[in-house]
């Protein structure tokens, strides 16, 4: 059986071009022509994505200094350069210490806020058992906690007027409130380990 062959096509046409080989090395030179223009072209787009990029961040910046208007009492400009890579240094804690200082209430916590709710419990505890001016002009005055109680005891709630309400409907039921709601907040656990190192101080100083 005779082998495929297409008519019109001569199986020498697929030959391979035969190639010099005896110089040992390519004859034809390099298109520099060609690398010139890939150079140009290339330098070309990374000017113009460098200006694009700049553009834009001016762009941005002068609209940010536009909304944010001129720096304040609470923005200042702060050069955090100096400070470096803030390695472990007590030295750059202090400087960083010092720009923070100046930031408004409220801060983020710089701890776990154990000492910020004990700090936040003493200072009720210090308005829920003193005597503390409300108004000195009106001569209204804030009386502790435990007299409060007292003088509720003995002259009662004032009584508030009956309030009408609607008829309940078919399935409803009244709603009760067991009291007391609350008896006070719960100290957390770093107030009562402050607690019991406190209560350990006084029965060794005895």
């Amino acid at each position: 059986m005779p082998p495929h062959n297409p008519a019109g096509h001569n199986e020498h046409d697929h030959e391979p071009e035969k190639v010099d080989i005896s110089a040992g090395y390519e004859r034809s030179d390099t298109n520099v022509t060609g690398i010139a223009v890939f150079i140009t072209g290339l330098a070309i787009f990374v000017a113009v994505v460098g200006v694009l990029c700049y553009g834009i961040g001016a762009w941005f910046n002068a609209r940010m200094n536009r909304e944010d208007g001129p720096n304040g009492k609470w923005t200042k400009t702060a050069d955090v350069r100096q400070l470096g890579n803030l390695p472990s240094s007590p030295e750059l804690q202090n400087k960083v210490a010092e720009l923070t200082k100046s930031f408004p209430t409220p801060r983020l916590l710089t701890d776990d806020g154990d000492q910020d709710v004990a700090d936040l419990h003493a200072r009720e505890s210090l308005l829920l058992d003193n005597y503390s001016w409300v108004d000195q002009k009106s001569g209204k005055v804030r009386i502790p906690i435990e007299r409060a109680m007292e003088l509720i005891a003995q002259r009662g709630l004032p009584v508030a007027p009956a309030v009408q309400t609607a008829p309940l409907m078919t399935g409803d039921s009244k709603p009760t409130v067991a009291l007391p709601l609350t008896d006070g907040f719960a100290p957390t656990a770093y107030e009562q380990a402050q607690a019991e190192q406190a209560a350990k101080t006084q029965q060794a100083e005895k």
